[in-house]
């Protein structure tokens, strides 16, 4: 079994903003999968599922990113599995917006909820699904993380998700280097010109 968090805020202020990315390909694996309907449990909301023979379970922490690690180590005793088995699915701020990237292990870029897994876990050799969202022209990075997708970048998120949950979804099946071989030789994309924030 693997064990997929996608790391975000809870609540509705949040919803919309690119830090939930990782929630939002999560959300798009339950309902292409046809999952079990998510429920509170390893204080996050937490769904079962299915790729091809694979069982899955679904986990969205509601701990804050800062306290990812909490839910997801919950998450990974209960159904005793290891590092190997995790899937983490987050926002980058050095991939463009368009671009995501599967990677094995690695440090964590300053990502509060990879640093919180990281500590809460131990160790970092587990895959994580970089989904790019640029850093901005201007402002500081904690805002623009903490802000909405532009109207421009919401008219393309959908295949932003599609794809970043089809390589879930390889990891899953077929192992982290194959995954890494067949969607990380296409992660460049021209830069969106003149979005509107």
């Amino acid at each position: 079994m693997h064990v997929v968090a996608g790391l975000g805020n809870p609540g509705g202020k949040y919803a919309g903003n690119r830090h939930n990315v990782g929630f939002m390909v999560v959300d798009h694996l339950a309902q292409r999968w046809a999952s079990d309907p998510f429920r509170e449990k390893f204080q996050g909301l937490f769904a079962r599922g299915r790729i091809d023979s694979s069982d899955i379970g679904l986990l969205k922490p509601q701990t804050f990113m800062n306290l990812s690690g909490t839910s997801v180590q919950k998450a990974l005793g209960f159904f005793k599995v290891g590092l190997p088995e995790l899937v983490v699915v987050h926002d980058e701020l050095d991939l463009e917006f368009g671009t995501f990237k599967v990677k094995l292990g690695g440090g964590t870029a300053g990502h509060n909820g990879l640093k919180s897994i990281v500590s809460s876990c131990g160790a970092q050799d587990f895959v994580r699904v970089r989904v790019g969202i640029g850093r901005p022209r201007s402002g500081s990075p904690e805002h623009h993380v903490l802000s909405d997708f532009s109207r421009q970048e919401c008219s393309e998120l959908s295949d932003v998700l599609e794809r970043a949950s089809l390589a879930v979804a390889d990891v899953v099946r077929f192992g982290a280097q194959a995954a890494m071989n067949r969607h990380n030789t296409a992660v460049t994309k021209p830069k969106i010109t003149g979005a509107i924030e």
